[in-house]
């Protein structure tokens, strides 16, 4: 028995194993057989097109449209916006029906400031397509009463007051996040919706330094970014519900006329002083001159003008005719001859 062990363990490790006619242990296997279990299409529909005919398709297009209205009705209002997934209102659940639904929700005192303080962009926005329209007449129209200097004034000094205008704007924007802090909206947030309300009052203020095209460029992209920012604190619940929606509103008010000013003298006026589109006054002036005909200081015909010395200011005569000489070197009668008037 002992010599029997001490064989074993000598003996390799392949023998060592148990005595067992199972190879390996048991593993459970399917009834059904793989290829039964791949799954097969389920008709033949899923072959065609999802629009059958061309109504099927404006009908699903009408839905697609009326769910991405929906969908940015509602980035719009900052992600605030809930309904009752029980009793869904379809007629509600659109983009008029947000919007309208959440304007309700704001104070009526705060949507009648907001369009009044909107009244100044919109009236200098006017004010300047007009100048430019009257400055781009003045220097292709030759017969207009306007002067070129006149009109680029004009216009310069509207870009002004609309720039200028722009840039409290955005400070007034600004200082409203400050205006939250202090009210403890939200909570305290510190100094992090401080940063946000001093941001826009130094990008405003900074405009001021550059050109007039320029100074609105850069307010157009301020009031952009300024209405991203509002849209996150509305959603991190900064601010009301309703305050994404509001700001965007006077936004595109701002930015249309923005957009208006910079297409009006990109497309018919000059603009003065330093600017993307600005012409050289001086030049307008000279081909403004060139190009109009001459009314004064000139007189046509064969006339010439008296020496210093003569004994007339003013003497109007006929040019001298000098013929030529006879080959006999003689002068004809009406040599040299000349009559004054």
């Amino acid at each position: 028995m002992f010599r029997t062990t001490a064989a074993l363990a000598r003996a390799p490790l392949a023998l060592r194993r148990p005595f067992s006619s199972t190879a390996r242990l048991p593993r459970a296997r399917p009834f059904a057989s793989p290829v039964l279990l791949v799954r097969g299409a389920a008709s033949s529909v899923s072959n065609k097109p999802g629009s059958q005919t061309i109504r099927q398709a404006a009908v699903n297009i009408k839905e697609e449209l009326g769910n991405s209205g929906a969908d940015l009705a509602k980035t719009i209002a900052g992600a605030n916006w809930f309904q009752d997934a029980v009793a869904a209102n379809p007629k509600r659940d659109t983009f008029l029906g947000i919007t309208n639904a959440v304007a309700y929700s704001v104070p009526s005192q705060y949507i009648t400031f907001g369009l009044i303080g909107g009244l100044p962009y919109l009236g200098t926005g006017a004010v300047t397509i007009y100048m430019a329209q009257q400055a781009g007449t003045a220097l292709t129209d030759f017969t207009s009463r306007i002067d070129p200097g006149v009109a680029i004034t004009m216009l310069d000094h509207a870009l002004h007051i609309q720039m200028t205008y722009g840039a409290v704007m955005l400070s007034f924007l600004g200082a409203l996040h400050w205006g939250f802090e202090f009210a403890g909206y939200g909570g305290q947030k510190g100094y992090s919706r401080l940063a946000l309300g001093v941001v826009p009052v130094v990008w405003g203020w900074s405009t001021l330094a550059l050109g007039p095209i320029e100074a609105l460029i850069a307010q157009w992209v301020g009031f952009t970014w300024l209405w991203w920012a509002d849209l996150r604190a509305t959603s991190a619940g900064w601010a009301p519900r309703w305050y994404s929606q509001y700001r965007f509103y006077l936004t595109l008010l701002a930015g249309a006329s923005i957009l208006g000013t910079l297409a009006a003298t990109s497309y018919w006026g000059p603009v003065g002083g330093h600017g993307l589109v600005s012409h050289d006054l001086n030049m307008i002036r000279a081909l403004r001159r060139k190009e109009e005909p001459q009314s004064a200081g000139f007189v046509g015909g064969d006339v010439e003008s008296v020496p210093h010395d003569g004994d007339a200011y003013v003497l109007v005569r006929k040019r001298r005719v000098v013929e030529p000489q006879n080959e006999g070197g003689g002068d004809s009668e009406g040599a040299a001859a000349s009559t004054e008037q």
